[in-house]
């Protein structure tokens, strides 16, 4: 046992089997919380827009939705689906489109539900792309130098939300930081491998001292509450705003694959291979949509989660979907964890977003991109600007069939990166999937 406890945080572990059921039953919660403020976040932006997406219904969906994943991936891939910010954009757009003027709430959310499954069902295209003709030819328009940049960016965009998050209380959120660094850093065994949990618990604590959480909602919610459905509606107009974001999110998909591979040292975009991993993200958006959720998408944050912890087995990750199913029958339980000051995911968000952006770093150090070539840098320029520039202003609105679309910024990076790599001449890029050498593989567990 002393050697099983050696090894925690320490040493990469594919088997939780070992730790013991107590163990793992935490590590799922880890991730639960590491998942649930982005997660549940989104219906609520969305509800500012005047559409009702239920909070229970996402996370239903998004526990089901990730077992779904595990599933088309032969539970291979450590991977949770949580609710993509990438359509919020779209809800915006459904919810003021001049076509549903007049129309009830519901029938605008179903409209965009209808969208989303179109979306989730693009998906299923590219995976069959990758299926019939392999990774290696499709893999070669979406190399390190473009997968990398996104993976960086996937981060960055995500760090504006963290300082305001962080900026409602600073000395707060610096308590959640200075609790993941400590038990990540100086902690031994199984305080190690859960620092994310112990910043949100220890800096909830705090806050309870300090007075700053508000238990109203908590004491009006029920126990037990069942889901109210949306069954999704399909009209063109919807369509055509909800389903050409799937491109970015598909680029991003690419990316949380190709980021998890490096984070856990396996090659998951050969084997279970990426048109499995695309065929379950995208049958878990459709579904998610038909029923009245959001689109779904590869979590970075439990991306960063894994990073940190050291534990890669997919069983931990199906755990967290579990409690998410059961947890989304419980007002109550949402109201608590809604009860967190923003100022505790801010401080959780500095480091999970920048555990991102830091393996998109490794990625493109592992897997050799040569950054003295014009090309390359090019590439890189050219899709850091696009991606972090278009998003601080919206992204860019056009017109089709009287329907406004709008690209987001990390569509449009997406679209030059893949762009470019094809057009501009010197792309040697020979896909061999994820460097499996211990030594190329860089800890970022421990910082």
């Amino acid at each position: 046992m002393k050697e099983k406890k050696s090894v925690l945080g320490q040493e990469a572990i594919y088997d939780a089997r070992e730790l013991g059921m107590p163990r793992m039953l935490i590590l799922g919660l880890q991730h639960l919380f590491a998942m649930f403020g982005a997660t549940v976040l989104v219906p609520i932006l969305v509800q500012g827009y005047g559409l009702p997406l239920s909070i229970q219904t996402t996370l239903l969906m998004a526990g089901l939705g990730t077992l779904l994943f595990h599933v088309c991936t032969k539970m291979k891939v450590p991977a949770f689906l949580g609710s993509s910010f990438a359509y919020l954009g779209g809800f915006a757009t459904v919810a003021t489109l001049p076509a549903y003027e007049g129309m009830t709430p519901e029938t605008k959310l179903a409209y965009a539900l209808g969208g989303i499954v179109i979306a989730g069902l693009l998906y299923l295209v590219l995976a069959l792309l990758f299926k019939v003709l392999g990774a290696k030819k499709v893999m070669r328009y979406f190399p390190p130098i473009v997968t990398g940049p996104m993976i960086i960016m996937i981060g960055l965009n995500l760090a504006g939300s963290a300082i305001n998050n962080a900026q409602t209380c600073w000395w707060l959120a610096l308590v959640a930081i200075a609790i993941i660094v400590v038990a990540n850093i100086w902690g031994k065994g199984m305080i190690k491998i859960i620092p994310i949990l112990l910043g949100v618990v220890g800096s909830y604590i705090v806050a309870l001292v300090a007075n700053k959480v508000d238990f109203t909602a908590v004491n009006e919610a029920s126990i037990i509450g069942l889901q109210k459905f949306v069954i999704a509606k399909f009209d063109v107009s919807a369509i055509l705003v909800m389903a050409p974001i799937a491109i970015a999110a598909m680029m991003e998909h690419i990316g949380d694959v190709s980021a998890i591979s490096s984070t856990t040292n396996r090659n998951f975009i050969e084997d279970p291979g990426l048109h499995r991993t695309l065929l379950g993200d995208g049958l878990a958006t459709a579904v998610a949509g038909m029923f009245g959720g959001p689109a779904n998408t590869t979590y970075g944050e439990n991306t960063g989660v894994l990073a940190l912890s050291k534990v890669y087995d997919p069983a931990v990750v199906r755990l967290a979907a579990i409690y998410a199913i059961i947890l989304s029958f419980s007002p109550k339980f949402d109201a608590l964890v809604n009860s967190i000051p923003a100022a505790i995911v801010g401080g959780v968000s500095f480091i999970l977003y920048g555990m991102i952006s830091a393996v998109g770093v490794r990625n493109i150090v592992e897997n050799r991109v040569d950054l003295t070539k014009s090309r390359n840098l090019i590439i890189a320029a050219v899709m850091f600007v696009s991606g972090l520039g278009f998003s601080s202003v919206g992204g860019i609105t056009f017109t089709v069939g009287g329907a406004a679309v709008t690209l987001s910024g990390m569509a449009i990076a997406a679209l030059c990166g893949v762009i470019l790599n094809a057009i501009l001449p010197g792309n040697d890029y020979v896909f061999g999937g994820i460097s499996s050498d211990a030594d190329a593989s860089a800890n970022l567990g421990s910082f």
